[in-house]
């Protein structure tokens, strides 16, 4: 199980220091989440925090944009290199188009969906994107609690298998050691996990703990 632990629940103030905890600690990737406040309810960071957060990373940004400007902010985002950028299905109209163009930027797209929405929806896009993102929890806010969604992980690995092998499955939204193997059984590849990690006094043992 690959670990990216979400900078939403670190302490702001000292953010530099947190970023590098974590990678030392043991993260894989760094989970960058974008709130516009229209998409959803909170505002979060911009490209300026951004770039601060990955000079500060030894490990490769995971951008989760919760927008409604996508392209825009694609493109605000896109000079950080982050490996993934993540875009939500609910609010975009042109999700192949989208795709491709961080693909241009060689950066790995991907599609998310909130937990409401069925995977079927995902049948004509997933052919183009190097991940799914499954949100385990409504998006907007850290720290809330967790929405099982199994079945619905097991519906996106069934997807992949048939479209897009390669494709890769992760999931946002009050992970722990208390869940960490039914995710992992149900095919998850990498876990989203913000007030888990930043909320224990051990980063580099709660990073372990979900490494099954």
């Amino acid at each position: 199980m690959l670990v990216a632990p979400s900078i939403l629940s670190a302490d702001f103030g000292i953010l530099a220091k947190e970023v590098v905890s974590i990678c030392e600690a043991g993260a894989d990737l760094v989970h960058v989440d974008v709130m516009d406040g229209h998409f959803v309810p909170n505002m979060t960071i911009g490209p300026v925090v951004a770039k601060a957060v990955a000079q500060s990373a030894t490990k490769p940004l995971d951008v989760h944009l919760m927008v409604t400007n996508n392209t825009f902010f694609v493109d605000l985002f896109a000079p950080l290199k982050p490996k993934y950028i993540s875009f939500h299905y609910e609010s975009e109209n042109h999700h192949h188009r989208l795709a491709q163009k961080i693909r241009d930027y060689g950066i790995s797209p991907s599609i998310v969906i909130n937990p409401a929405t069925p995977v079927n929806v995902l049948e004509e896009i997933v052919k183009y994107v190097d991940m799914v993102l499954l949100m385990s929890v409504n998006p907007g806010f850290g720290g809330q609690k967790f929405i099982p969604i199994y079945d619905k992980i097991k519906q996106t690995k069934e997807l992949i298998e048939k479209y897009n092998p390669s494709c890769l499955i992760e999931v946002d939204g009050g992970v722990s050691d208390q869940n960490i193997e039914q995710l992992k059984d149900a095919g998850v590849d990498i876990v989203v996990a913000g007030s888990y990690v930043f909320g224990h006094k051990d980063y580099a043992a709660a990073i372990k703990s979900l490494k099954v």
